[in-house]
């Protein structure tokens, strides 16, 4: 059951990035040289931000949010900045494609990536505690996708 869930979180993640680099132009705003250049710094944060997660995680990486056993817990390089660098990419990457498309399916679209990958995070970060036993003061330190920002709380 939990291996069918994760392949069904990871298989609507690429099907909410499909539909992002996909869905037919919209017309909210005008293509101009500043949202040009917010697209393309958005994807390039994005790629690198997912690419230096990629790299960090070495053996412990995985495509499936269920974390592999006896992998040791990474929180060096960019995982001391933020717990979820990789879907903090995708999020920024995916932002810079839904300013691109510029409809409301767009929108939604990124939107529905966020709610997916934060609850991907919640889930991934359950069975992280209960693997680690130092994942509760180093998500209590490190924010999840944004530094600082959505630190785990100390239980008393």
């Amino acid at each position: 059951m939990k291996r069918a869930l994760a392949f069904g979180l990871v298989s609507a993640q690429f099907v909410l990035l499909a539909a992002l680099a996909i869905l037919p132009h919209g017309y909210l705003w005008p293509v101009s040289a500043a949202v040009l250049a917010a697209v393309i710094a958005l994807g390039a944060l994005g790629a690198l931000l997912a690419v230096l997660g990629v790299a960090g995680l070495g053996p412990a990486l995985t495509a499936s949010p269920i974390p592999r056993e006896h992998a040791p817990l990474v929180t060096t390089g960019i995982y001391g900045l933020v717990r979820s660098p990789i879907y903090t990419g995708l999020m920024t990457g995916g932002l810079g494609l839904a300013l691109f498309g510029r409809s409301v399916w767009h929108i939604a679209a990124w939107l529905a990536l966020v709610l997916l990958l934060a609850g991907k995070a919640r889930w991934e970060e359950r069975m992280l505690l209960a693997e680690h036993p130092d994942y509760a003061g180093y998500g209590a330190r490190v924010g999840r996708f944004l530094p600082r920002v959505g630190r785990l709380r100390r239980s008393a």
